[in-house]
Protein backbone atom coordinates (compact mmCIF):
# COMPACT_ATOMS: atom_id res chain seq x y z
CA UNK A 1 0.00 0.00 0.00
CA UNK A 2 1.35 3.30 -0.60
CA UNK A 3 -1.03 5.36 1.36
CA UNK A 4 0.45 6.57 4.72
CA UNK A 5 -0.59 5.03 7.88
CA UNK A 6 -3.80 6.38 9.17
CA UNK A 7 -4.42 8.61 6.03
CA UNK A 8 -8.13 6.84 5.11
CA UNK A 9 -9.48 8.53 8.40
CA UNK A 10 -10.01 11.76 6.83
CA UNK A 11 -11.86 10.14 4.20
CA UNK A 12 -13.78 8.10 6.93
CA UNK A 13 -14.53 11.58 8.68
CA UNK A 14 -16.15 12.34 5.31
CA UNK A 15 -18.28 9.78 4.75
CA UNK A 16 -19.37 9.79 8.37
CA UNK A 17 -20.60 13.29 7.81
CA UNK A 18 -21.95 12.66 4.69
CA UNK A 19 -24.03 9.81 6.17
CA UNK A 20 -25.15 11.64 9.88
CA UNK A 21 -26.18 14.58 7.58
CA UNK A 22 -28.36 12.64 5.21
CA UNK A 23 -29.70 10.48 8.48
CA UNK A 24 -30.50 13.76 10.50
CA UNK A 25 -31.88 15.14 7.39
CA UNK A 26 -34.29 12.84 6.51
CA UNK A 27 -35.89 12.98 10.30
CA UNK A 28 -35.61 16.84 10.99
CA UNK A 29 -39.06 18.21 10.88
CA UNK A 30 -39.62 21.57 8.97
CA UNK A 31 -38.69 25.08 11.33
CA UNK A 32 -41.19 26.76 12.23
CA UNK A 33 -42.26 30.17 10.23
CA UNK A 34 -42.29 32.39 13.27
CA UNK A 35 -39.07 31.71 14.62
CA UNK A 36 -36.43 33.88 13.37
CA UNK A 37 -33.01 32.92 12.53
CA UNK A 38 -30.05 33.37 14.58
CA UNK A 39 -28.93 37.05 12.66
CA UNK A 40 -32.08 38.40 12.77
CA UNK A 41 -32.13 38.28 16.69
CA UNK A 42 -32.46 41.64 18.93
CA UNK A 43 -28.82 42.80 20.30
CA UNK A 44 -28.12 43.82 23.29
CA UNK A 45 -25.83 46.63 24.89
CA UNK A 46 -23.31 43.43 26.64
CA UNK A 47 -23.59 42.07 23.36
CA UNK A 48 -22.34 45.70 21.64
CA UNK A 49 -19.44 45.84 24.46
CA UNK A 50 -18.19 42.75 23.10
CA UNK A 51 -17.99 44.00 19.74
CA UNK A 52 -17.13 47.35 20.71
CA UNK A 53 -13.65 45.70 22.82
CA UNK A 54 -12.52 43.84 19.56
CA UNK A 55 -13.28 47.27 17.15
CA UNK A 56 -11.03 49.16 19.64
CA UNK A 57 -8.44 46.10 20.54
CA UNK A 58 -7.64 46.10 16.37
CA UNK A 59 -7.30 50.09 16.28
CA UNK A 60 -4.57 49.59 19.15
CA UNK A 61 -2.48 46.84 17.72
CA UNK A 62 -2.92 48.91 13.87
CA UNK A 63 -5.47 46.94 12.11
CA UNK A 64 -7.80 49.89 12.18
CA UNK A 65 -7.36 53.77 11.31
CA UNK A 66 -8.95 56.02 13.65
CA UNK A 67 -11.43 56.48 10.84
CA UNK A 68 -12.40 52.85 10.20
CA UNK A 69 -12.60 52.75 14.21
CA UNK A 70 -15.10 55.59 14.20
CA UNK A 71 -16.77 54.71 11.38
CA UNK A 72 -17.25 50.76 12.39
CA UNK A 73 -18.47 52.43 16.11
CA UNK A 74 -21.32 54.71 14.65
CA UNK A 75 -22.61 51.56 12.93
CA UNK A 76 -21.97 48.98 16.02
CA UNK A 77 -24.06 51.68 17.87
CA UNK A 78 -26.75 52.27 15.37
CA UNK A 79 -27.19 48.29 14.70
CA UNK A 80 -30.27 46.52 15.65
CA UNK A 81 -29.57 43.05 15.16
CA UNK A 82 -26.91 39.81 15.98
CA UNK A 83 -26.12 39.91 12.67
CA UNK A 84 -25.08 43.31 12.04
CA UNK A 85 -22.53 43.31 14.59
CA UNK A 86 -21.57 39.83 13.68
CA UNK A 87 -20.59 41.99 10.60
CA UNK A 88 -18.00 44.67 11.57
CA UNK A 89 -15.71 42.05 12.87
CA UNK A 90 -15.41 38.95 10.40
CA UNK A 91 -12.30 40.55 8.98
CA UNK A 92 -10.47 41.21 12.11
CA UNK A 93 -10.28 37.48 13.51
CA UNK A 94 -10.86 33.58 12.79
CA UNK A 95 -13.73 32.04 13.09
CA UNK A 96 -13.33 30.21 16.22
CA UNK A 97 -12.44 33.51 17.82
CA UNK A 98 -14.94 35.94 16.96
CA UNK A 99 -17.29 37.62 19.71
CA UNK A 100 -20.66 36.62 18.41
CA UNK A 101 -21.03 32.85 17.13
CA UNK A 102 -24.19 32.65 14.51
CA UNK A 103 -23.98 29.33 13.42
CA UNK A 104 -27.10 27.71 13.75
CA UNK A 105 -25.66 24.46 11.40
CA UNK A 106 -25.69 21.08 12.80
CA UNK A 107 -22.63 20.25 14.74
CA UNK A 108 -20.84 16.97 14.18
CA UNK A 109 -18.20 14.83 16.09
CA UNK A 110 -16.50 11.79 13.18
CA UNK A 111 -13.86 10.04 14.77
CA UNK A 112 -12.57 13.40 16.67
CA UNK A 113 -14.07 15.71 19.35
CA UNK A 114 -15.85 19.28 18.15
CA UNK A 115 -17.22 21.89 20.56
CA UNK A 116 -19.30 25.00 20.36
CA UNK A 117 -19.06 27.80 22.58
CA UNK A 118 -18.71 31.52 23.72
CA UNK A 119 -21.26 33.95 22.64
CA UNK A 120 -23.23 31.57 20.75
CA UNK A 121 -26.96 31.43 19.23
CA UNK A 122 -28.58 28.18 20.18
CA UNK A 123 -31.38 27.56 17.52
CA UNK A 124 -34.71 26.37 18.28
CA UNK A 125 -33.78 22.82 17.09
CA UNK A 126 -30.10 21.81 16.90
CA UNK A 127 -28.60 18.35 15.11
CA UNK A 128 -25.78 17.06 16.84
CA UNK A 129 -24.36 13.56 15.83
CA UNK A 130 -21.31 11.98 17.43
CA UNK A 131 -19.52 8.80 15.87
CA UNK A 132 -16.92 7.35 17.77
CA UNK A 133 -16.32 10.82 19.12
CA UNK A 134 -17.57 14.04 21.63
CA UNK A 135 -19.53 16.44 20.83
CA UNK A 136 -19.20 19.29 23.73
CA UNK A 137 -21.92 22.21 23.69
CA UNK A 138 -21.40 25.36 26.48
CA UNK A 139 -24.18 26.50 27.10
CA UNK A 140 -22.84 29.29 29.97
CA UNK A 141 -22.48 31.83 27.89
CA UNK A 142 -25.18 31.87 25.06
CA UNK A 143 -28.46 33.05 23.77
CA UNK A 144 -31.28 30.30 23.26
CA UNK A 145 -33.50 31.09 20.70
CA UNK A 146 -36.01 30.08 22.83
CA UNK A 147 -37.07 29.31 26.04
CA UNK A 148 -37.11 25.32 25.18
CA UNK A 149 -34.62 24.25 22.85
CA UNK A 150 -34.52 20.58 21.67
CA UNK A 151 -31.22 19.01 20.76
CA UNK A 152 -31.61 15.73 18.01
CA UNK A 153 -28.54 13.73 19.22
CA UNK A 154 -27.31 11.14 17.27
CA UNK A 155 -24.59 9.01 19.11
CA UNK A 156 -22.62 5.98 17.81
CA UNK A 157 -20.29 5.19 20.06
CA UNK A 158 -19.67 8.79 20.85
CA UNK A 159 -20.51 11.21 23.60
CA UNK A 160 -22.15 14.55 24.09
CA UNK A 161 -21.43 17.16 26.87
CA UNK A 162 -23.39 19.86 27.95
CA UNK A 163 -22.10 22.74 30.50
CA UNK A 164 -25.05 24.44 31.83
CA UNK A 165 -25.28 27.43 33.55
CA UNK A 166 -27.53 28.49 36.97
CA UNK A 167 -31.31 27.91 36.01
CA UNK A 168 -31.24 25.61 32.76
CA UNK A 169 -32.95 22.71 33.28
CA UNK A 170 -32.00 19.82 30.90
CA UNK A 171 -33.86 16.77 30.11
CA UNK A 172 -33.62 13.45 28.12
CA UNK A 173 -35.92 12.00 25.97
CA UNK A 174 -35.25 8.18 24.34
CA UNK A 175 -38.00 5.67 23.47
CA UNK A 176 -40.64 8.05 25.27
CA UNK A 177 -39.07 7.70 28.53
CA UNK A 178 -38.37 11.41 29.86
CA UNK A 179 -35.26 11.59 32.21
CA UNK A 180 -34.10 14.57 34.30
CA UNK A 181 -30.23 15.33 33.66
CA UNK A 182 -29.96 18.56 35.61
CA UNK A 183 -29.68 17.83 39.51
CA UNK A 184 -29.82 21.52 41.09
CA UNK A 185 -33.36 22.81 41.36
CA UNK A 186 -34.39 25.12 38.47
CA UNK A 187 -37.59 27.62 38.94
CA UNK A 188 -41.07 27.09 37.57
CA UNK A 189 -41.47 28.24 33.72
CA UNK A 190 -37.39 27.93 33.44
CA UNK A 191 -35.80 27.12 30.29
CA UNK A 192 -35.24 23.31 29.13
CA UNK A 193 -32.99 22.12 26.80
CA UNK A 194 -35.04 18.51 25.45
CA UNK A 195 -32.39 16.24 24.01
CA UNK A 196 -33.88 13.90 22.24
CA UNK A 197 -31.31 10.72 22.01
CA UNK A 198 -30.74 7.93 18.89
CA UNK A 199 -28.30 6.49 21.01
CA UNK A 200 -26.31 3.22 19.68
CA UNK A 201 -23.59 2.77 22.16
CA UNK A 202 -22.87 7.11 23.63
CA UNK A 203 -23.27 8.81 26.62
CA UNK A 204 -24.32 12.16 27.92
CA UNK A 205 -22.65 14.09 30.42
CA UNK A 206 -23.98 17.22 31.19
CA UNK A 207 -21.67 20.01 33.48
CA UNK A 208 -23.28 21.79 36.21
CA UNK A 209 -21.99 24.90 37.95
CA UNK A 210 -20.98 24.10 41.99
CA UNK A 211 -23.67 24.49 44.39
CA UNK A 212 -23.96 28.00 45.89
CA UNK A 213 -23.56 27.33 50.21
CA UNK A 214 -26.82 29.08 52.03
CA UNK A 215 -26.36 31.59 54.18
CA UNK A 216 -27.23 31.26 57.85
Amino acid sequence: MNERAGSWLPKLQEVGERLAEEFVSARRPHAADDVPPPHELRASDADRERVAQVLQDAHADGRLTLDELEERLGVLYSARTLGQLAELTTDLLPADQQPLNLDGRPVSAIFKQEQRGGRWVVPAELDVTAMFGTTKLDLRDAILQNRQVIINATLVFGGLEIHVPEGLEVIRVAKDKTVRLTKQPTDPGAPVVEVRTTNFVGEIKIKEPPRRKRRR
